[in-house]
């Protein structure tokens, strides 16, 4: 059997004014992802389990099948894991995000305002995480000794504290959760080493204001990367791999550090594919072509699209319709030309057989900016998953089915196994 998963990030959304009240999923056309849908089931996942936030880390967790619980120790160090940054289980990990915040003198002074500076190119922010470390070590040596500082893609950096102090007592919160509210309110919280992260934020803003980098953005109308923010911390986690748990060999697609960490620690392979960004410029064509190849050599492909999530951090409504309907045209619609060469077993005991799944990690609102921990929709389709009643992927739709998966991480085994036999190497976990 081969299996496909799809996950358009943050596609669930609220009913959008300027849609005519319909949602980016009811408003798109998608003549491919429909007939998937309704050869197939619709349902919902609650993704974001009780007690967590509806972040990317969290809910992609869950989606692939491991319970956050059990597995989820913050989300820098999945991340990490994808740079291949090595730490030992006491040393602490965080993200570190280049933003944009209102500037003195303008009426949003203390706002956050973007959580990716503008999609600040990834010269531009190796330029300035550089430059931000040898400050660091310049306004305060001490202070500075133990952190190191990597950069990632485009506004997202990892920072590693190299000492023997824990973390596990201070809060902070992700900039993409606070658009358009005071910055200052969400400062790291709680014991002594909050202060310290509080400092490098401090002296981080000082140096970005006036580097030439966000002098030129500022002339070109873009926005500057003119505050560093520093969340998301954790230690290194421990997961099993999944082939232990469903005996399958994976590979996953995907322009970001965030998936490509939890697919490395659950012993994937990262899939090469040129031309990758996390907005509506990437390549998807050669995503979807990419996806396909990739079915010669794995069992499971998992294709990860970040543009519908960017566009609606933004509140352009306008783009994640777009992205939606690329998705469709240049990645549903060919792997599931594709896939049909793997034959039907339930008409042909010969064949090898497919099953599809597509479904974003959480929801993403336009109308506000932000996650939102409502259970997703999804859409799965292929060998003896049938439906006597025919649905098309939308919000509404998959509310109104009578299949809901809770907790989330269970329908990754529902999607593997339900109806077929269990094979070598199967065992929840």
């Amino acid at each position: 059997m081969k299996y496909v998963v799809i996950i358009p990030d943050g596609a669930a959304d609220r009913p959008i004014p300027e849609l005519n009240g319909l949602t980016p999923l009811e408003a798109a056309e998608t003549p491919n992802l429909d007939r998937l849908a309704r050869r197939g089931r619709v349902g919902t996942a609650a993704t974001t389990p009780p007690g967590f936030g509806a972040g990317s880390d969290v809910c992609t967790m869950d989606l692939l099948g491991y319970d956050p619980a059990k597995y989820h120790t913050g989300r820098a160090p999945l991340e990490a894991a994808a740079l291949g940054i090595e730490t030992t289980p006491a040393q602490w990990i965080f993200r570190l995000n280049l933003v944009t915040v209102g500037e003195p003198g303008t009426d949003q002074d203390g706002l956050m305002l973007d959580h990716s500076a503008g999609g600040i190119s990834d010269d531009e922010a190796r330029t300035l995480v550089a430059g931000l470390a040898d400050r660091w070590r310049q306004a305060d040596p001490e202070l500075a000794a133990d952190f190191e500082l990597t950069p990632g893609v485009g506004y997202r950096s990892i920072l590693v504290d190299r000492s023997d102090r824990s973390y596990a007592g201070i809060r902070t919160t992700p900039p993409h959760e606070i658009p358009g509210r005071p910055w200052a309110d969400h400062l790291p919280e709680g014991d002594a080493p909050a202060g310290t992260v509080a400092r490098l934020m401090e002296i981080a803003q000082a140096y970005l204001t006036d580097h030439e980098i966000n002098q030129a953005r500022r002339e070109q109308g873009l926005r500057p990367a003119n505050a560093a923010w520093i969340w998301g911390q954790g230690t290194r986690p421990r997961l099993p791999s999944f082939v232990e748990r469903f005996g399958l060999k994976g590979g996953m697609i995907t322009s970001v550090d965030l998936l490509a960490g939890i697919a490395r620690l659950i012993g994937w392979d990262l899939i090469d594919c040129p031309g990758l960004t996390s907005y509506h410029d990437t390549d998807y064509e050669a995503q979807g072509r990419a996806t396909i190849a990739a079915l010669d050599r794995f069992d499971i492909v998992c294709c990860h699209i970040e543009a519908p999530d960017e566009a609606s951090h933004q509140a352009d409504w306008q783009t994640k319709v777009a992205s939606l309907e690329t998705i469709d045209r240049a990645i549903i619609g060919p792997v599931m030309e594709a896939l049909d060469r793997y034959g039907d077993p339930e008409t042909d005991p010969g064949a090898e057989g497919w099953r599809v799944l597509v479904m974003p990690d959480h929801y993403t609102l336009c109308s506000t900016r932000k996650h939102d921990p409502t259970p997703v929709p999804f859409a799965m389709a292929g060998a003896w998953v049938r439906s006597v009643v025919e649905r098309t992927l939308t919000e509404a739709q998959a509310d109104a089915s009578d299949l809901h998966i809770d907790p989330g991480h269970d329908l990754m085994e529902y999607f593997l196994r339900s109806g077929l036999a269990r094979g070598p190497g199967f065992r929840r976990g």
